[in-house]
């Protein structure tokens, strides 16, 4: 599917039913995190004013849906053929989704095209959206955005907002002032009640390379599951890449910059560099590797890929840090190299 022929699903309104699934970890359904669940659910109902069914293997815990992880391909293509489920939100990440290929129908999810969103570990499943030829969001999950600690974040609610309930022919992705990686368990029901510390971001965007202005339709997601789709049936050839804007980010088990090397070298072996318009990089987790990061990137791309031109953007609000805004996948998007700035062209939904 060509990416300026990507199919789009229809926007959200109020009364609208959203269906929760567990695509990857089955922690949602772990008497321990069941109140994450339930709070998050609750926010899109109260917050949203969206109807909230939750599909029948997503709580069954971790240990079924890693032994079973037909049941939760078979949740996912459940929502999807329900004409009464408008979007489908995932409860989590994890480690597998991959696992999940075997037993997806990339016609169904052609054929009823809806919002889908998740981000890290569901990298896998946006990637089998795209072969499907609709556009799928980077963007918040059940248990960690929509049950953030004591509320969601501000930038967070107004991204979801005007990306799936405002459809706008132009929306600037301006840097969030604030953030947070601060990790407080879960596990703990009483932590709910604790409020995350922000960090003011003084860095903002920085540009590590290029000039002038540069338009693509987006594509990417999470390095750190690149590694499993590479050479599989949902990764895109050579064509899928012409002209996109590539966006990266690392996980919360913050890759060793040698790890992150060694996957984009994999992407200029397959000369991914020689067909993008330009690359948007998210905030690693903690900053950790904050430098040594941006100082592969220009290598790898840069310096060894002989494409010392192409516009690295870095440090965008998007994936395992908070807040985040949403990315929606073959949307057409301008990284403007003179101002620091990042703009969709074109709204992800109809």
């Amino acid at each position: 599917m060509k990416k300026d022929n990507m199919i789009k699903p229809k926007k959200l309104k109020k009364n609208d039913t959203v269906a929760i699934v567990s695509l990857s970890s089955g922690m949602g359904g772990e008497p321990n995190f069941l109140h994450r669940y339930e709070m998050g659910k609750k926010r899109l109902e109260t917050e949203f004013g969206l109807n909230v069914v939750t599909m029948p293997n997503a709580l069954k815990g971790i240990e079924y849906l890693d032994k079973y992880p037909e049941a939760r391909a078979n949740d996912l293509m459940e929502a999807f053929q329900d004409k009464t489920i408008k979007a489908i939100i995932c409860m989590t990440g994890g480690d597998d989704t991959i696992r999940l290929l075997r037993h997806i129908d990339i016609n169904v999810i052609k054929e009823n095209p809806k919002i889908f969103m998740g981000y890290s570990d569901t990298t896998a499943n946006h990637f089998m959206m795209y072969k499907a030829g609709v556009v799928s969001f980077y963007g918040p999950s059940i248990m960690a955005e929509f049950a953030e600690n004591v509320a969601m974040h501000e930038y967070t609610k107004r991204h979801i907002k005007n990306t799936l309930f405002k459809p706008s022919s132009e929306l600037l992705i301006k840097p969030s002032p604030i953030w947070t990686s601060e990790f407080i368990d879960w596990a703990d029901e009483s932590n709910n009640k604790i409020a995350r510390t922000m960090t003011n971001d003084i860095k903002n965007y920085e540009l590590l390379q290029g000039d002038g202005i540069i338009q693509g339709r987006l594509l990417g997601g999470c390095i750190d599951v690149f590694p499993m789709i590479m050479g599989s049936k949902i990764w895109p050839n050579n064509r899928g890449w012409e002209k996109s804007i590539l966006f990266l980010e690392t996980s919360e088990e913050c890759p060793q910059p040698t790890d992150v090397k060694r996957i984009l070298r994999n992407l200029a072996a397959q000369k991914v560099f020689d067909r993008i318009s330009g690359i948007v990089f998210g905030k690693p987790y903690h900053e950790k590797y904050y430098k040594e990061y941006r100082q592969v990137l220009v290598q790898v791309v840069g310096k060894e890929s002989k494409r010392p031109n192409l516009p690295i953007l870095y440090n965008v609000n998007f994936g395992h840090t908070e807040p985040k805004c949403i990315l929606p996948y073959g949307v057409l998007a301008e990284i403007n190299c003179e101002n620091k700035s990042f703009r969709l062209l074109e709204a992800g939904v109809i």
